[in-house]
């Protein structure tokens, strides 16, 4: 399965955006579906997954009520809705696709396919 991020761009504070997440060469059928993020010069961190089967979801808890992880089927697309962003959500984005077990649905190390990032800076 191959991922493409994209949707990144340049936002104000206080602005949204939102993230897409195709898939190619397979679906996201039977998988977690997640969203990562590495802030410039940092470690890259957890944000949100979702189960795409069911409705199993987390966020990081900095995050919860701004973001909004998202699944359209029919699509094979995942989306990842921020809101009321502010400077220090600035980082590259990427989507992820694998099979943890749930108490290991934040480690990156749960997920095999990656997507290639997406530039989001909040900034004035």
């Amino acid at each position: 399965v191959q991922l493409q991020a994209s949707g990144g761009g340049l936002v104000q504070p206080g602005g949204s955006l939102r993230l897409s997440c195709a898939a190619s060469g397979g679906t996201f059928s039977g998988y977690t579906v997640a969203w990562f993020r590495q802030p410039p010069g940092k470690e890259r961190e957890f944000v949100a997954f979702s189960r795409w089967s069911g409705g199993t979801t987390s966020y990081t808890d900095s995050m919860k009520g701004r973001f909004t992880i998202s699944k359209d089927r029919a699509k094979n697309m995942v989306y990842l809705q921020m809101n009321s962003l502010r400077p220090e959500d600035t980082a590259v984005y990427y989507c992820a696709a694998g099979r943890p077990i749930l108490s290991s649905s934040t480690y990156m190390s749960s997920y095999n396919y990656w997507g290639q990032g997406t530039l989001v800076t909040v900034s004035s």
